[in-house]
């Protein structure tokens, strides 16, 4: 069985319990959105704990690696139900392997056992959907289609967590979101976040009064959102924004990038945040220079210029590093690396501005 994120997500929402929804058996989350795939890992973990599983992550590093997971769901718990195994990475499992998660799934559905294999993938294309590895899942399990295809899919998304934050937006507040988050999922979604914080108030004010409603009247009584609240906002206590960070490397002002980095850093901006903007533009720049048009890859007009400026300064040699580079920044935003990751943002930025600290 097939569905995509959007008509699954809510149902979750809906029944945290998970009662009715069968999550356990096998599935098969694939999609080229992080984000997608970790909320709903998140709505089923809290299903799963509601129904006392047992929750274990694996990293496939090989096709072998699926044998750990066949081990894991045949282990027994004294404290645990059952166990729900969460995996990620993209190597897919042989021909026996197919076979006996395909008898678990069949027993799962059946109702003999109670365990979960989650199975977090990267997209998978209508061709790589005809192998005979993807069988089991379609046939026997749950594929869950964690992509968004047109910017109506986002803020559909979007809204079910901003009326989850007890907000409604209005039209042309989700038009100016959308605009100043660069359609970017994760900073429209940090920024409904944040409005929740500022309305907490009056929020809490109207689940105290239907506190004895039904959970569709409370979904109806939100507090309505304009562009002059959402834009109050938006407004950052620093006095640059990440997007100023991305005109200043554009522009190839490194004296600008330092100034902006430092006081980011001073007043505590998320590292994922300025990360993700320099991650962005460098990205960017790569596929330019590799020769695809700026406005297939949703650049806007009005910067097309600057994404330009940034290419003359680079060449092929110079940016052969720069992925590299950004998961040497992931890792030490996560803690992996002991190096500052303050210090590995601040040298990003300017590469892009064409300034090389280290060789």
């Amino acid at each position: 069985m097939q569905d995509s994120f959007l008509n699954l997500y809510p149902k979750l929402e809906q029944h945290p319990s998970g009662q009715n929804l069968g999550l356990t058996g096998l599935w098969l989350a694939h999609g080229d959105e992080p984000l997608l795939q970790q909320w709903l890992v998140d709505a089923m973990r809290r299903s799963w704990n509601m129904q006392n599983l047992a929750i274990k992550r694996i990293e496939l590093v090989s096709a072998k690696t699926w044998l750990d997971v066949l081990t894991e769901l045949n282990s027994l718990s004294l404290f645990d139900d059952a166990t729900a195994v969460i995996i990620s990475g993209n190597h897919k499992p042989d021909k026996e392997v197919q076979q006996q998660l395909e008898a678990f799934a069949i027993e799962a559905n059946a109702g003999s056992n109670q365990n979960c294999v989650l199975w977090l993938s990267s997209k998978i294309d209508k061709r790589a959907q005809t192998s005979k590895w993807f069988t089991p899942f379609a046939k026997f399990g749950q594929v869950v289609d964690c992509n968004l295809y047109n910017e109506n899919q986002r803020q559909q998304l979007l809204a079910i967590h901003a009326q989850r934050f007890g907000l409604t937006l209005q039209p042309e507040a989700w038009q100016f979101l959308m605009v100043q988050t660069e359609h970017h999922l994760l900073s429209a979604y940090q920024a409904l976040w944040r409005l929740s914080y500022l309305f907490a108030p009056q929020i809490a004010q109207l689940n105290q009064q239907d506190a004895t409603s039904t959970p569709s009247d409370q979904a109806a009584n939100t507090i309505s959102i304009d562009v002059e609240a959402l834009q109050a906002a938006l407004v950052s206590d620093a006095q640059y924004s990440v997007f100023d960070l991305s005109d200043a490397m554009l522009a190839g002002n490194a004296i600008q990038v330092v100034r902006i980095i430092e006081q980011l850093r001073a007043t505590e901006e998320p590292t994922p945040l300025v990360l993700w903007a320099i991650g962005k533009d460098m990205r960017l720049i790569m596929q330019l220079i590799d020769g695809q048009n700026p406005q297939s890859l949703g650049i806007w007009s009005s910067k097309q210029a600057l994404y330009q400026a940034a290419c003359h300064r680079q060449t092929p040699q110079s940016i052969a590093d720069w992925p590299d580079i950004l998961y040497q920044c992931d890792k030490a935003v996560k803690g992996v690396l002991r190096q500052p990751a303050w210090e590995l943002i601040l040298q990003a930025a300017l590469r892009v501005t064409g300034v090389q600290l280290f060789t």
